[in-house]
C-alpha cells in the first residue's frame, strides 16, 4: 500500500510550481490507530512528513522526542501538533495546527524561523480560507472519504475537494487531502489542484 500511495502522489505535485521544501506525503500518527509509528520510518518515501498528532500532549511529546532524530536521518520532515513552541524547541520542521487554532489564534499561526512550516486542518471552505488568512504552508483538508477514525462525520467527496482546492489556487495554501485515502481512493484526487496525499491506516494496510 505504501508503495502504491506513493506511486500515486507523485503526479499531484504541481510541476509547474515546484516547492521541495514542501512534503507531498505526509503520515498522521494517533494513539489509538496508529500509537509507534517508528516502524513505518524507513519504508516512508524519502521527503515525506510525519505528523505527531496524538491528543495526549504527554505522549504527543514522549514520541516527539523518540522521533525527530531518526526521521531527520532518513530524510523526513516531523511537524509537531498544536505546539509551536515546543516544535520549535524540539528541532521539529513545523507544526500542525486545528481549525480551532487557526480560526482563534490566526496571529500565532507564523513562525519566523527559517524553513520552519505551518499546517493547518480544514474541513471546509471558510477553513481553507483562515489557512490562508493565517499564512499557512500547507491545507490538510479532511476527511475526503468515509474513515474509521471519524465514522458519523460526514465526508466531502473527491468532487467537491478538487473544487474547494481550485477556490483556492489564489492562495499559497498547499492543498492535501485525508481522511479514508488508500490506493483505491487515491486515483479519484488526480488533479492537478491537490498537492498531495495523508493518512494514517492508509501507510499500513
Amino acid at each position: 500500500m505504501m508503495i502504491k500511495l506513493a506511486k500515486l502522489a507523485s503526479p499531484l505535485n504541481w510541476r509547474h510550481r515546484p516547492n521541495p521544501k514542501i512534503p507531498v506525503y505526509y503520515l498522521f500518527t494517533d494513539q489509538i490507530r496508529l500509537p509507534d509509528p517508528l516502524q513505518l520510518l524507513n519504508r516512508l518515501p524519502r521527503g515525506a512528513c510525519v505528523v505527531v498528532r496524538h491528543t495526549d500532549p504527554h505522549l504527543r511529546l514522549q514520541l516527539a522526542r523518540r522521533i525527530i532524530l531518526p526521521a531527520h536521518r532518513l530524510g523526513l520532515k516531523v511537524f509537531l501538533a498544536e505546539d509551536m513552541r515546543l516544535a520549535l524547541r524540539l528541532g521539529a520542521d513545523g507544526v500542525h495546527l486545528s481549525e480551532q487554532t487557526t480560526r482563534r489564534r490566526p496571529s500565532r499561526c507564523k513562525a519566523f524561523k527559517p524553513g520552519f512550516l505551518v499546517s493547518c486542518a480544514a474541513h471546509s471552505q471558510r477553513a481553507l480560507w483562515w489557512a490562508g488568512q493565517a499564512g499557512a504552508d500547507v491545507s490538510v483538508l479532511s476527511p475526503v472519504f468515509p474513515t474509521k477514525s471519524h465514522p458519523n462525520s460526514q465526508c466531502l467527496g473527491h468532487l467537491r475537494a478538487i473544487r474547494l482546492a481550485r477556490m483556492h489556487t489564489v492562495s499559497t495554501v498547499r492543498i492535501i487531502t485525508l481522511g479514508g485515502i488508500s490506493a483505491l481512493t487515491a486515483r479519484r484526487l488526480k488533479s492537478k489542484y491537490i498537492f498531495g496525499l495523508a493518512a494514517i491506516k492508509g501507510w499500513l494496510d
